[in-house]
């Protein structure tokens, strides 16, 4: 369980370490290379376009074949590269903190389809545009969240609290994860859970 400062102690801290070193083994070193491509040209043009999101719904194997999916095909590019801007520019903003970074992000994205309800798409897209500072989250993460006695509500506003969440558990993390981003920190927890199949949407 966790203290009041977020501390999940020594074995926590082994168990997730553990989980990073499986995940590159298992993924290998060329599986992220669509998100940080499609983070580099997000990097450059300061939004995402549809091609985008689409190479990043390959990278996260979520469904395209849905309602959701049609609706945002049929959406203006420029509108797509409207919001993600925006969801850019809060995500990036360092004179807020990370998880009011993500509340905004978050925000900014909602209008679009596909990203009304759920935070699988939107977190992989504003970890894109953020790599440094957000983390994709999944129904594993949180799970592993709670495997380590951490509590995630799923009530609006979840995918601040998941970064805060990071946030706390980084401020406190020992080496070798002390360098960790909240990306390599959401790895872990994705890889921690050993009984949790199915889509990674949420």
């Amino acid at each position: 369980m966790t203290d009041q400062t977020g501390e999940i102690g020594s074995d926590g801290w082994q168990r997730l370490v553990a989980a990073r070193e499986a995940y590159t083994w298992s993924a290998g070193v060329h599986y992220d290379e669509v998100l940080e491509q499609v983070a580099q040209r997000a990097q450059s043009d300061g939004s995402m376009g549809k091609a985008d999101i689409g190479a990043l719904l390959l990278w996260k194997r979520l469904r395209a074949d849905t309602r959701w999916a049609s609706a945002l095909m049929t959406t203006a590019d420029a509108e797509v590269r409207r919001a993600t801007a925006a969801a850019m520019t809060a995500v990036l903003d360092t004179s807020v903190s990370p998880s009011d970074a993500a509340r905004a992000g978050r925000a900014a994205l909602a209008p679009l389809p596909g990203f009304t309800r759920g935070d699988a798409l939107a977190s992989t897209v504003l970890t894109a545009a953020a790599p440094d500072r957000m983390a994709v989250y999944d129904r594993r993460a949180h799970t592993g969240l709670r495997s380590l006695g951490i509590p995630l509500s799923d009530a609006s506003g979840r995918y601040s609290r998941y970064i805060a969440a990071l946030d706390q558990l980084l401020a406190h993390a020992p080496s070798p994860a002390r360098v960790w981003t909240p990306r390599d920190l959401d790895i872990a927890l994705y890889c921690l859970p050993s009984d949790t199949a199915g889509t990674d949407s949420a």
